[in-house]
């Protein structure tokens, strides 16, 4: 059966736009019939730990002949990898926070980047497989402005889905999404919501393919 890996990480559990669109991929996904399946991790409301032992960086094989990294630890992060082997499509809810990924997806990048088991050569189980990104930014980063170069969310996003797991990256992204709140930004709200609208519309198309 097909199965979603649906992650959520934004801090806003009432008006958060990526969660929006990624609840409507979720549910187009669902839709497609019984045989959709899908595991949603909240990584705001339920957080992964930091890695505690930098042995946890590493497969079993590699791991220095003396390394003994916390047991609930280790049960935990094979669990989260377990999670994402097993999914078919991968949906990842990324708001842009200082110019970054909220830390708590960066733990979850942490848990999942082993070489030798998601990565590395010969070692990329994933590969093929889609990710979509949905990207939502409180500002504007458009060409040719001097704010262009400074989203590192998505960029990041797709080094390590795409060139290092391997993975079909598909990013779904909506600006301005403070404009309702930060008065600089006050002449974009018709844009914010005419992105918005057009990233749900993207979304929900991509749930019904992929």
């Amino acid at each position: 059966m097909p199965h979603l890996l649906h992650l959520d990480s934004s801090a806003d559990l009432a008006r958060s736009r990526s969660r929006a669109i990624t609840a409507a991929f979720a549910e187009a996904w669902r839709a497609r019939g019984p045989e959709f399946t899908a595991t949603h991790r909240d990584l705001h409301r339920d957080p992964l730990p930091h890695l505690p032992d930098p042995e946890l960086h590493w497969p079993d094989a590699a791991r220095r002949p003396d390394a003994n990294p916390p047991a609930a630890e280790d049960a935990l992060q094979r669990e989260v990898l377990a999670e994402l082997l097993a999914a078919d499509v991968l949906l990842v809810g990324a708001p842009l926070y200082n110019y970054t990924v909220p830390s708590t997806l960066k733990v979850w990048i942490d848990q999942v980047h082993v070489p030798g088991i998601t990565t590395g050569e010969g070692a990329q189980p994933l590969a093929g497989r889609p990710a979509v990104v949905v990207s939502s930014r409180g500002g504007v980063y458009d060409a040719g402005t001097p704010t262009e170069s400074w989203d590192h969310g998505v960029p990041v996003l797709r080094i390590v889905l795409g060139n290092a797991l391997g993975m079909d990256v598909h990013v779904v992204q909506t600006s301005a999404t403070l404009a309702d709140r930060v008065p600089e930004l006050a002449g974009l709200r018709e844009r914010a919501d005419a992105e918005f609208a057009a990233a749900v519309r993207t979304a929900e198309e991509l749930a019904a393919t992929l």
